[in-house]
């Protein structure tokens, strides 16, 4: 069939499919784009030539675009990915923070953006990278370093290899992430008879590797001869449809479960051998048991700083069983390997485990002792009383149920909502800690929106991040989406001001103030009125004031079918009971000398906890 590289692509992409235990689903389902001159007479041509083929959506801003296109792949389990089309130059180099985001957190985005003229009619054409000592690079060789596969199409019959690996990479648990196939505007536009083959429906099976037999037997065990073990449960048991597993597991054997950022919900708040976040943001309670555990049991985590407290969590000699799809992350932390899918990794250790089990659990009394500080974060003496932000949290957390999703990435709401919120459902907490991004937020709901249209979904952001990314909600509104926006106004930067005043840096630039002569901020808060902006843009804005308004105000809210925000001016913890501490330490450097007496105290801290960190080989 003779057809344009870029239809070819089109007709591809829409034919591809993946299927695990059964279930078929749209490898590419949708397609998200912002035209210019470097893919509106190629894949823009394409997509109008059958608009039939492929669902489109138009985004506001690259970056966020890819941002809905994760938010979509992570509410479908990595099963199904969006694909992004820009234009070349800027709007190919705005891709890039979005990438990195996929590919650190293995979230599957097909990123397909324009390219100069492969021919080079002209040299140099509009927004091309003059490279004096590389002809062929451009700005699109940006992406390299933050794609799991990367591929520029010199010439059309170039696609067909391309295009089959890109597809491999984005079915693969193990290596996908962003995948970028860079396409010059010439290219895309050119014609070429295609094989039958290739533009017919094509389906990615998703493994299940089943784990080694020497490995699951060193893997029990160990655990046989543990006597405090620890299951740190992460992503990848929800990408595996592993809970149910995990859940058998712990049953049988009474192992608790303590969970990361992306773990957190693979068992309810309430199951008795849930023990709560752990790390730099998780909860006395599992913290306490990591820090007195003899064997840590890791099932689809990536052990980053935020869980191992920056190697100072686990004890000397604590030893480590990982249970993960990668064997680069099974082999972390000196671990006994076990390399499989998480489901089928677990169901085998139970087995394999047979009829041991533990005594009773020992820290229900610790568990229930957290949930009392929960509670008074949650408190409310006056219902008449602007809300703390834990308040806020605590309000939404008597109106939701286990159909509600909550999507947050960066700030100071992280760390709350990993040692305050309540989950009851396995696909409840969406945060989004792997690249911690700013601006997160309102593109991704935008993509569960999309994977999970019906259910409400919330965005939660304080004024910083709003301010990084507010374009797409002119999507939601064009699009009809029924997004639940609630913005935290606490006038600056709350996260990073409080890590500054713990590292010696006194808040310095991290309020909304006026400068003043001597460079420093002073004065009241910058007057912002981001409920103004947010209403300029199209949503419907509720401003309640006091707690008493934000239940109304989130009542009404959760109800809406149109883009909703509920924009809160917050109080601070100062005068109620705020969040609980970090409970466990994370590894920021402070200056080695200085004159200022915060930075001094805050040094000495600082090397007081550096004597703790330890190395698990």
């Amino acid at each position: 069939m003779r057809l344009t590289v870029a239809q070819a692509l089109v007709r591809f992409l829409a034919a591809q499919y993946t299927e695990r235990d059964g279930a078929r689903q749209r490898l590419i389902a949708a397609t998200w784009g912002i035209f210019g001159h470097g893919n509106v007479a190629g894949i823009g041509q394409a997509l109008v030539e059958d608009p039939a083929l492929m669902p489109f959506h138009q985004g506001r801003n690259e970056q966020a675009m890819v941002h809905a296109a994760v938010g979509w792949a992570r509410q479908s389990n990595r099963l199904s990915a969006h694909a992004v089309t820009t234009s070349i130059g800027p709007g190919a180099t705005n891709l890039v923070t979005g990438a990195a985001l996929a590919t650190v957190n293995h979230l599957p985005v097909l990123l397909l953006p324009g390219d100069t003229f492969a021919t080079r009619p002209a040299d140099p054409v509009l927004q091309q990278l003059e490279v004096p000592h590389a002809g062929e690079v451009s700005v699109n060789d940006c992406l390299r370093p933050v794609s799991r596969y990367f591929d520029r199409i010199g010439r059309p019959e170039a696609l067909i290899p391309a295009a089959l690996a890109a597809m491999r990479v984005l079915a693969d648990p193990v290596e996908t992430g962003a995948v970028t196939l860079a396409l010059p505007q010439d290219v895309q536009a050119e014609a070429y008879d295609w094989p039958e083959e290739f533009l017919a429906e094509r389906v990615w099976r998703v493994r299940r590797p089943r784990p080694d037999t020497a490995e699951l037997d060193a893997a029990a065990h160990a655990i046989k001869a543990a006597r405090r073990p620890l299951i740190v449960a992460g992503g990848g048991v929800r990408y595996s449809g592993a809970e149910d597993a995990l859940r058998t597991l712990a049953e049988r054997t009474r192992i608790p479960v303590a969970t990361t950022q992306a773990g957190k919900g693979v068992l309810p708040y309430d199951h008795p051998c849930e023990t709560g976040g752990i790390g730099h943001t998780g909860s006395a309670t599992a913290n306490a048991l990591a820090a007195d555990s003899d064997l840590i049991i890791g099932v689809g985590t990536r052990y980053t700083d935020f869980t191992t407290a920056s190697g100072t969590l686990f004890p000397a000699g604590a030893r480590f069983v990982n249970l993960n799809i990668a064997g680069f992350d099974a082999h972390k932390m000196g671990a006994l390997p076990l390399v499989a899918d998480a489901r089928e990794g677990l169901t085998a250790l139970t087995e394999a485990l047979g009829d041991h089990r533990r005594s009773a659990p020992e820290w229900s009394s610790a568990k229930r002792d957290w949930q009392r500080r929960v509670d008074a974060a949650y408190a409310v003496p006056d219902e008449d009383a602007r809300p703390t932000q834990a308040q806020v949290l605590g309000v939404l957390d008597t109106l939701v149920d286990g159909s509600d999703i909550l999507i947050n990435a960066a700030g100071s709401l992280p760390g709350d909502l990993h040692k305050l919120w309540r989950t009851r459902s396995t696909d409840q907490y969406h945060v989004e800690y792997g690249y911690s991004c700013m601006g997160y937020e309102i593109p991704a709901a935008l993509g569960v929106l999309l994977a999970a249209p019906g259910r409400p979904i919330w965005a939660l952001v304080g004024d910083g991040t709003y301010l990084m990314n507010p374009t797409e909600i002119v999507t939601a509104v064009q699009e009809r989406l029924p997004l639940r926006l609630i913005i935290l106004q606490n006038h600056g930067y709350a996260s990073i001001g409080g890590l500054s005043e713990a590292v010696g840096g006194e808040r310095y630039g991290t309020d909304y103030r006026h400068r003043d002569a001597e460079g420093g901020f002073t004065g009241p808060p910058l007057p912002l009125d981001l409920g103004a902006n947010a209403a300029s843009l199209g949503m419907r804005v509720l401003r309640p004031r006091t707690v008493r308004d934000l239940r109304e105000a989130l009542a009404d809210a959760r109800t809406t079918t149109v883009p909703t925000c509920v924009y809160v001016e917050t109080e601070t913890a100062d005068t109620v009971s705020g969040p609980p501490p970090a409970q466990a330490w994370w590894d920021v450097p402070v200056a080695e000398t200085s004159t200022r007496p915060s930075a001094v105290k805050a040094r000495e801290e600082y090397d007081r906890h550096v004597t703790a960190r330890r190395r698990h080989l």
